[in-house]
């Protein structure tokens, strides 16, 4: 809402899926008999559309906020135009975009792959010391840890990626959670990429899942088991089969998350996890 001139306060409440209700709060004014005062305003009731806005009134693309992480989603915003406008599909905008952040990433996650060849290969070492200290977990800790700090591996270096990832995949979330750029928008199978892919409808509804089987969540499912298989390190103990159990509760975890999620959000995690598990096979054939 906009008046011509002066600021006044408004509000905005929505009635039902079909009708709002705008209210505008304006300044006391004395009226003589016989004159008249005209006031008017601005008032757009629509989607987070920047094309759409800006067109109307340039100043009211300010008012678009995506959230925690505004100023990384308006910046994914404007990369993601730019790649449509080369590729001319939403779809291949998206995967271009995972390549780029694939490659702006690259370097941690490359030293994360080599962290973890070299923790594979210390497994030997960590087991033989687990049959002495069995007894004693503070001081079979310490031996791990200084067996770490012996060979220069950092445990926790895999998590680094990750942890740069979440920013970037909920500042995308938020921004097709509130724009409708994606909308309608298809790729593939995908007839619409801010909604799941809904490859087919089951006849019966599922528990968490629902009616709709999406099949891009459950390839990325996928990669992601076989990717945990391959960088999972090979022992012989229950440690051992707790690794197992987490390889396959973390990919189907993630699958459940990324059930119902837009086809668009997971099109972009999908992309980015092959990538890391191509590159992963080329590192354990080196």
């Amino acid at each position: 809402l906009d008046p011509i001139e002066d600021n006044y306060s408004a509000c905005f409440k929505k009635i039902n899926p079909h009708e709002s209700k705008v209210g505008v709060t304006v300044q006391d004014l004395t009226i003589l008999p016989g004159q008249k005062h005209i006031q008017r305003f601005k008032v757009y009731i629509g989607p987070q559309d920047m094309k759409m806005l800006s067109a109307i009134c340039p100043d009211w693309t300010l008012i678009i906020h995506y959230g925690t992480f505004n100023f990384i989603s308006h910046l994914m915003f404007q990369l993601l135009q730019l790649l449509q406008s080369f590729s001319h599909n939403w779809g291949l905008a998206i995967i271009l975009f995972s390549l780029i952040i694939y490659l702006l990433l690259f370097p941690l996650s490359l030293k994360q792959m080599r962290s973890m060849k070299e923790m594979q290969k210390l497994q030997p070492q960590i087991e033989a010391l687990r049959t002495p200290h069995k007894d004693n977990p503070q001081r079979l800790n310490k031996e791990i840890m200084g067996l770490y700090r012996e060979h220069k591996v950092n445990p926790l270096g895999g998590c680094l990626p990750l942890i740069l990832q979440m920013p970037i995949f909920f500042a995308l979330y938020q921004l097709l959670s509130r724009t409708v750029f994606l909308k309608g928008a298809s790729f593939l199978w995908i007839k619409d990429l801010s909604a799941p892919d809904r490859l087919f409808l089951l006849p019966v509804s599922i528990p968490m899942i629902g009616n709709e089987f999406n099949i891009l969540p459950i390839l990325m499912m996928l990669v992601m088991f076989f990717q945990q298989k391959f960088t999972m390190p090979a022992t012989s103990n229950t440690s051992s089969e707790q690794q197992k159990i987490m390889s396959i509760l973390f990919p189907v975890m993630f699958g459940v998350i990324f059930y119902r999620m837009p086809a668009g959000l997971v099109l972009y995690w999908f992309v980015n996890s092959l990538l890391m598990f191509l590159y992963q096979l080329k590192i354990n054939k080196i």
